[in-house]
């Protein structure tokens, strides 16, 4: 299958998960108390905050996902299932974004649980992102324009995230959704940077790589 078809579908599921954090905000503008109120920082900077992260978040898995297929040539069945199954998690991540929001500086347990939600669903996009990325480069001969060498280089810095995420949602059910909140942050930031090679570097790789005998 032609990669643009894919990706056109992956950049439009993107576009409507980043959209979709804009409805937490919608909540600020009700409620009795003065609207001048409502709208400054000392009632709403947690909804306000959640939004914010939540567009970086969501703007730096598009980011990854484009570098990702970038390196794609043609998909596959088994490809296609678990782009569908990596684009499910992430059209989900608004969902305990806004519970991050509702429920941080809320009494009791509740904080807590909403920071496991969200590492939760961290881990699955991460599994999503590193299956996908072991399997189009465990088949780089037919999919990618990759080279055995540079695939097995880059598949664990470009899961390495996963281990952040798992270990933030155990500080979270057990220790602080504080604490876990800034992990993910640091997890979210490592993100932001470069791990995968440049398409035509990695090409260029290939094709000066000695012939197996």
């Amino acid at each position: 299958m032609d990669t643009r078809r894919a990706e056109s579908f992956s950049d439009g599921v993107f576009a409507v998960a980043i959209t979709v954090l804009v409805f937490n905000l919608l909540s600020i503008g009700s409620g009795g108390k003065p609207l001048t109120y409502r709208l400054l920082l000392n009632e709403s900077w947690p909804q306000y905050a959640a939004y914010a992260i939540g567009f970086l978040t969501i703007g730096i898995m598009w980011l990854n996902h484009h570098t990702m297929l970038a390196h794609v040539t043609r998909f596959d069945r088994v490809t296609l299932v678990l782009n569908i199954f990596l684009l499910m998690g992430v059209v989900a991540m608004p969902f305990p974004t806004a519970l991050v929001a509702d429920n941080l500086t809320s009494a009791g347990t509740g904080g807590r649980v909403a920071a496991v939600s969200y590492g939760v669903a961290s881990i699955l996009i991460s599994l999503g992102f590193s299956a996908m990325w072991t399997y189009v480069s465990a088949h780089e001969d037919a999919l990618t324009r990759l080279s055995a060498r540079v695939s097995w280089q880059t598949r664990w810095r470009f899961s390495a995230g996963l281990v952040g995420y798992i270990i933030g949602t155990l500080v979270a059910a057990f220790v602080s959704a504080w604490a876990a909140l800034v992990i993910y942050g640091l997890v979210a930031i490592y993100y932001l940077f470069e791990h995968l090679p440049a398409p035509d570097a990695t090409a260029s790789a290939a094709g000066d790589a000695p012939a197996p005998d």
